[in-house]
């Protein structure tokens, strides 16, 4: 079972940045894509982005631009690079394995694991 470990979070002020890592033994080994999510109190979790295992990366409509999602394969992490952040983005980041484009399909899709989460508070 692969267990992500996110890390990274913290407070900026609007405008800053943040990088977030997420950390998930044997993620590289099951060729898993991972999933960025993010959480808002009050709010239901929306995805934020996603890299496969072939590298192909995506994003929502409401990071496009100002986040990058990349990874290094031998640390078995993903990263998370957030510029120009917005009051909005205020939430709990969490990372998951996925299937999508790949990869074994329970060990990355249906048995996945959610990490803890990290929190990011934009102030403005």
């Amino acid at each position: 079972q692969v267990q992500p470990v996110e890390s990274g979070g913290g407070s900026v002020q609007v405008g800053g940045s943040l990088r977030l890592s997420c950390t998930a033994p044997g993620f590289t080994s099951n060729s898993c894509g991972m999933n960025w999510w993010r959480q808002a109190a009050g709010k239901q979790r929306e995805w934020v982005s996603r890299i496969t295992t072939d590298g192909t990366t995506s994003y929502a409509g409401a990071v496009k631009g100002r986040f990058t999602i990349s990874r290094d394969k031998g640390k078995d992490t993903v990263y998370l690079q957030m510029n120009s952040l917005k009051p909005e983005d205020t939430a709990i980041y969490s990372c998951k394995t996925t299937a999508i484009g790949g990869g074994n399909v329970e060990t990355c899709g249906s048995k996945a694991s959610w990490g803890q989460g990290t929190q990011v508070t934009v102030s403005s």
